[in-house]
């Protein structure tokens, strides 16, 4: 299939936004709030604000990480170590669960009996999250639930931020819709589709969406849907094991990146050529946004993991006693054939 964009797609998601967010120079993003995909409802009794506590000139900053599952995971990691310094103000603790959601749960409760002065929480998956941000509440630790939304009260923690998983989606969707319609694919549009870790914010927002898209396009089928946990190794095995059943899909929804690469190995090691197929990947990392450069990958619905610096000033900001908004989504869009070269200038991985 051939690997062209038409400019009548782009034009029409140029205006294509499921969350207005901006940045003052890569300062706290604002937005009128993230796409809901499934948090608690509550009421807005949330006092906790940020204090140097020990006195020390420093604030104590839990992290308590996924783990390194990715490469975006990794520049994610990175961010924060640049930005939680003495240097800017910070003392770092920084925990790793290995993508282990039980292991992450009894780290950040360890963060708590240390006396942290605010965590901040990248959760494994968005559940069972309750008892444990009440503890933080209780200890008066401050919680900032960073990239993956939690399905908890949002009176449990002191703000969000991160992306909107839901509108990343959807921008891939609409792609979608619009290049099949340019290019005058018609018929039935057979989708395999590779999930990341099932119940992540990320896998249930991307996945809604393509649910969404297919409510509204009956000609789309899902023929294949697995999770390949947001890993390169898993996303290959997966996806071999699928092309050793059925090699006639037309497009591959990929949830991240690295399962991405991994998906286009398998297909290489089976004897298709990527580039005969339309595939749709997230993230944004420099590999991947030089693919599409290559003409292996159409698009990327950019997810940014350089969130750091704005956690960062959201944290400056609470502890000068500022009012800071509950959700905030850092700026993304869509990574194209005509953007692809000048993203490729500052995107993370290698």
């Amino acid at each position: 299939m051939k690997k062209q964009i038409m400019a009548a797609a782009m034009a029409s998601l140029i205006t294509v936004s499921m969350a207005a967010c901006s940045t003052d120079g890569g300062g706290t993003a604002t937005t009128s709030g993230p796409a809901d995909t499934g948090s608690a409802a509550s009421s807005d009794d949330y006092t906790l604000t940020v204090k140097d506590t020990n006195g020390d000139g420093l604030i104590t900053v839990g992290v308590a990480q996924v783990g390194a599952e990715s490469g975006w995971r990794i520049a994610n990691t990175q961010s924060y170590k640049d930005t939680f310094t003495q240097a800017n103000g910070f003392k770092l603790v920084f925990e790793d669960a290995n993508q282990d959601s039980d292991l992450q749960k009894q780290q950040v409760r360890d963060l708590i009996s240390q006396g942290v002065e605010v965590i901040v929480l990248d959760p494994v998956t968005d559940s069972g999250w309750e008892t444990v941000l009440q503890e933080a509440k209780d200890a008066g630790i401050p919680v900032v639930n960073a990239d993956r939304q939690l399905a908890a009260p949002d009176n449990l923690y002191m703000a969000f931020l991160g992306s909107d998983m839901l509108a990343e989606g959807q921008r891939a969707t609409d792609w979608l819709q619009q290049y099949l319609k340019d290019n005058n694919i018609t018929g039935e549009i057979d989708i395999a589709h590779l999930q990341g870790t099932i119940g992540a914010t990320a896998q249930v927002g991307r996945s809604q969406a393509l649910t969404n898209a297919l409510a509204a396009n009956p000609d789309w089928k899902v023929i294949w849907e697995q999770g390949g946990d947001f890993n390169q190794q898993t996303g290959q095995q997966v996806f071999q094991a699928f092309l050793q059943q059925n090699q006639s899909f037309k497009v591959l929804y990929s949830e991240n990146d690295d399962m991405t690469y991994g998906a286009i190995d398998a297909m290489t090691a089976a004897g298709l050529n990527p580039k005969d197929y339309i595939i749709i990947s997230f993230d944004g990392n420099k590999k991947a946004v030089q693919m599409i450069i290559d003409g292996t990958i159409n698009i990327i619905s950019k997810c940014n993991p350089l969130i750091g610096p704005q956690i960062g000033d959201l944290i400056k900001a609470s502890e000068a006693g500022k009012t800071i908004d509950k959700n905030n989504v850092s700026d993304e869009n869509l990574i194209t054939v005509d953007n692809a070269q000048q993203e490729l200038q500052t995107a993370f991985g290698s």
